[in-house]
Formats: C-alpha cells, structure tokens, sequence
C-alpha cells in the first residue's frame, strides 16, 4: 500500500512536471503572440477607436500585459491628440486593472494633462510617484516646464526651474534649458534667455548650447527686431564652432527683410547658400511676406518665380502673403487670381486664406463676394474661426447690414464659437456706426455682468461706446460712463481720454476740454500726438486762438506735429482772419513760405 501510494504520488507528480512544462511552453507562446499582437495593433491605431478597441483587448488578455506595452498604448493616444482618453486610460490601468503604474506612465499622464492646459492636474500627478515610491526625473520636471510656458504661466515656470536648481530635483539636461529658454524668449523675455543662455555656456559640458537652442534667442531677438544683437549671436556661433543651419538663417534673413535691410539679407543668403544650406520654403516666404508688407508685391512674384526655378514648391504660407499684398494694394482681382490658383496646384486654401481675401472684399465694400466666399467655406471643408467671423461682421456693419451682421453674430454663437474681444469690439463698433448707440449699451451692460477679459480689453469696449455716444451729441451719457470708469475698477487710457476731449471740443466745451487735459497728465496718462491736435484744432474753431497757439507751442516741443486737417484749418484761417498775429505766427513757424506769399 505504502509502495501503491508512493508509485501513485511519484505518476502525479511527474504528471504535474510535464503538464507544467507544456503549459509553461503554451504560456510563452502565448505572450510572445500577445506581444505580436500589440506590435501590430499600435501601428494600426488611425483614431480614438482603433485606441479603444486595442485597449480593451489588452484587459481582457490574461495575465495582461506588462506595464510597458500600456505605455506604449497610452503614448500613441496622446501622439493622435486625444488627450482625454489618455487621461482615462491612465485612470483604468492604474485603479481598475491594477497594473503597478510607473514613472514613465505617471510622465504620459502629466504630459496630457499639461497638453490640455491643465498644468494644475499635471502637478497633482507627483503626489502619485510618491506614493508609489518613484522619483520624478528630468522628463517629468520639463514636461511640467512646457506646460506652464504653454499656459503662459512664465512665473510659475520660471519658479519651478529655479526649485529644480536650487534643490538639485534632477539632472538638467539640454531639453530642459531648451524648454526654459524657448518659453522666456515666446513671452517677450529674450534678455532671461541671453542670460540663461550663458549658465549654459559656463556650466556642464553635457549641456552646453547647441544650434537649436542658439536658434531660438535669435529668433526671438529677430522678432524683437533687434537684428544687431541676433547678428552678433550668430557670429559667436562661428566663434564657439556651433554650425548654423536653415533655420537660423530664416530667423535673421526674415528679420532683416522686416527691416527693410535688403542688401544685408542678400548677403546673409548668398552666405547661407556658401555654406552649402540652401533655402527651403520658409525662407522664400519669409522674403515674400516682408517684399508684400513693403507694397513690393510685383517684386514678391519674382521671388516665387525664382522658387520654382529651384524646384521648391510656394505653399500656403507663401501664397497667403502674395494675396495679403495685393489686397493691400487694393488690387483685389489679382488677390483673387492667386486664391483660385492654390486649387489648381493642389494647394487648398486655408482658413486664413479666406479670411485674407473676405478682408480685401469688405475693404473694398464688395460685401456680397465676401458673404459669397464666406457661405462656399464649409462646401469646401474649411470650417471659419471667431477671425473669420470678425471680419465678416465688420464689413457688414460698415456697408450699413447692421441687421445681417447681428444674425452673424448670433450664428457665431450657435455654432459653439465663443466671441472674443475683437468679435466685441466690432459688434459695439457696429452698433455705434449705424445709429444703435442704446442697443450698444445694453451689450455693454451684458458684458459688464458676465465679466471676464482684462482690464485693457474693458477700457476699448467703453471707449468705443463713448464715441458712439459723442457722435450722437450725447455727451452727457459719455462723461457719465467716463465718470464711472473708477468705480469699476478700470482706469481710462490715451484713446478714452481723447474721445472725451473731442466730444466737449465739437460741443464747443473748450475750458472742459482744457481742463480734460490737465487731468489726463495728473493721471500719468501722456497726452499723444492726437491728443494735441483734436485741442488745438477745437480752439482755433472755437476762436480761441492764443489758447491754440499755447497747446501748439507745448506739443511741438514734445516732437509732435499738426495733422493735415489741423494745419489746413489753421492755413484757411490765415486768409479769413483779418492778420490775426497768434494764427499768423503759428503758420510763420510751419510754412515760412506760404506767408511771404500772402505779404
């Protein structure tokens, strides 16, 4: 019996060994057709759904998955941009399937969250590497960098950076100062990244400057204009044995054609095409759009001729600038040639193309071609934006189809477009130009009630109000709205004061109109060169000649000068005034000549 039981448990347990051993084999099989699977279904991820459909395959796979094949999953996710499923994914995983999350998961999580300008739950995710007993690394610290730079939030990444120095958080690498260098320079501060540029040059070897990073301080120097001080830039680069490339020569070439520095920027390309870097498409572009901002627009179809002879291909960019200018110019049929030809190179115009040539249109008061083009956008799969809208309902509102411009308005809303400030602006402005100035108060009333945009954005609403109410001699209602600018915490700018001061000018107001000024420079509010002249110009209609003749003798000496209705309006008085001596005095000072000839 002993012998029977032990010859038994010996069957069983040989039995077991090889079951083991076959089902060991069945299970690497398994995984590594698992693992097959997962390869070929990533590759095959086009959308959110292809996403889905693999993730739940992958959580119903026993045993699931490693944690590294989720990642892998979650990372393509935010590469499609669908930065909330990736958000819930990485929930799933974490709380649901039990997978053990680590740092790099934790990283994707972050990196979507600050992705989605939600840098404030990227910051939550730490509390997770610390449970979990991670340490966040480089990675995590400048995927946070970039999402503060993202929102704009300067100080905040600017006081993280500064923490990860001071409390040696990680090892700094040449992204992270990149990442720091790029936001400070994107946000106007392009002396912090000179600075910060120079840490790097004294610091680590590991992390010393590359081209890339010297890219960006040049161009963010270059649309400073501050040509002078990229060019030096670019010369240490020669000097450190840092090579340039294409795009920093883009950067100082489209500077110096900003500049109107044409002969600089030709050499800068023949030096770049000496370096064996040769233009790309930018770099034509580049010299198209300042060429057409110059009014050189025939000069801007050369150069896309000399593109094609190099066999680089114009684009939208391209394009774009060549109508830009020709709508500048007045020329909008030719503007027009260029929009259809993009179809015809299989170029597809664009939302800013339409918006471009819709602006040339109401600008030249052709309001039924831009509603034309407007209505054939969505026909053609390009869906208008709050811009595109903006400059349609200001070319209705000033062909006088204030009633179309306001169903536009409301179909801009419906849409689930959200109106900003331009959008704002326009309508008020609308509204004021065609006799509405109670229907404009009442949406200032609304966006006084709603609340949101910033303080200089508040002041142009009230101050377009203001005008709309000083042209419809209703002066009293727009130094009330002017004497209750205070009380909602806004302090008047140039533009509101000088409505202000033109309102009391044109009801002949003169001493409030003085007094006005005086105000405006206690307030540290400079006075502007339209300031001077809408005084001075209410004085000499007003016969107030020795006062015109004072605030003209103040803003000359400020290096102001009169405008052209102001000195033509001083020139008539010199023939209509009986040789009053202010008047012929003040001309005397401007045209010596024009009084030798009335003598």
């Amino acid at each position: 019996m002993k012998i029977k039981g032990f010859l038994l448990g010996l069957f069983l347990s040989s039995s077991s060994s090889i079951t083991t051993s076959v089902s060991g084999k069945s299970l690497f099989m398994s995984n590594r057709n698992s693992r097959e699977k997962m390869k070929l279904g990533l590759g095959n991820i086009r959308n959110l759904d292809d996403a889905f459909c693999l993730y739940d395959s992958m959580s119903r796979t026993r045993p699931l998955p490693s944690i590294i094949q989720f990642n892998q999953l979650l990372s393509r996710v935010v590469n499609i941009k669908e930065y909330s499923a990736a958000m819930y994914l990485f929930k799933d995983i974490s709380c649901n399937l039990g997978i053990s999350v680590n740092e790099y998961t934790m990283t994707i999580a972050i990196n979507s969250y600050c992705l989605s300008n939600r840098a404030d739950f990227g910051f939550s995710i730490l509390g997770w590497f610390f449970k979990r007993g991670c340490v966040p690394n480089v990675f995590t610290f400048t995927t946070l960098l970039k999402g503060l730079f993202k929102e704009n939030k300067i100080n905040e990444a600017q006081e993280l950076f500064r923490k990860m120095v001071k409390e040696e958080l990680c090892e700094l690498s040449v992204v992270t100062y990149g990442t720091v260098i790029d936001g400070l320079c994107k946000s106007g501060n392009v002396a912090m990244g000179i600075e910060l540029l120079g840490v790097m040059e004294k610091g680590r070897r590991i992390c010393k400057p590359n081209t890339h990073i010297y890219n960006m301080v040049i161009n963010g120097l270059c649309k400073d204009r501050m040509i002078d001080s990229a060019m030096k830039l670019f010369d240490e680069m020669s000097e450190k044995c840092i090579p340039p490339n294409v795009v920093t020569f883009n950067a100082l070439i489209c500077g110096l054609c900003n500049l109107s520095r044409w002969s600089e920027a030709k050499m800068l390309m023949e030096k770049m095409i000496g370096c064996k870097i040769y233009p790309n498409v930018i770099t034509f572009s580049s010299l198209v759009d300042a060429l057409c901002k110059e009014g050189l627009v025939d000069e801007a179809e050369d150069v896309i001729d000399i593109m094609k002879q190099q066999n680089v291909n114009p684009n939208n960019i391209t394009y774009n600038s060549l109508m830009d200018g020709y709508c500048l110019q007045g020329r909008i049929d030719e503007a027009r040639n260029v929009f259809d030809s993009m179809s015809n190179k299989n170029i597809a115009p664009n939302v800013h193309s339409y918006s471009i040539l819709m602006n040339g249109y109401c600008k030249k008061k052709k309001i039924d071609d831009a509603m034309h083009l407007f209505r054939d956008m969505p026909r053609k799969g390009v869906e208008p934006n709050a811009a595109t809208y903006n400059t349609v309902l200001q070319g209705l509102f000033r062909c006088g189809r204030d009633s179309c411009a306001l169903k536009l308005f409301d179909e801009l809303q419906a849409i689930g477009l959200k109106p900003d400030f331009y959008t704002f602006c326009n309508v008020l402005d609308g509204l004021c130009r065609n006799s509405q100035v109670e229907r404009a108060l009442l949406l200032l009333d609304a966006l006084e009630r709603k609340g949101g945009g910033d303080s200089h954005h508040h002041i142009s609403y009230y101050s377009i109000v203001m005008d709309g109410l000083c042209k419809a001699k209703k002066l009293d209602a727009a130094r009330a709205i002017f004497n209750g600018l205070a009380s909602k915490g806004l302090q008047p700018n140039v533009v509101t004061y000088n409505i202000l001061i033109k309102g009391c000018c044109q009801n002949g107001l003169l001493e409030e109109a003085n007094d006005i000024l005086l105000k405006m420079e206690e307030a540290s509010v400079l006075p502007d060169e339209t300031t001077y002249n809408t005084i001075v110009k209410g004085n000499l209609k007003g016969g107030k000649y020795e006062e015109a003749a004072k605030l003209f003798e103040k803003m000359d000496a400020k290096g102001f000068s009169l405008d052209s209705f102001t000195f033509e309006l001083l020139l008539g008085l010199l023939w209509t005034t009986e040789h009053n001596p202010t008047v012929f005095k003040m001309i005397q000072k401007l045209a010596p000549n024009t009084v030798k000839q009335k003598l």
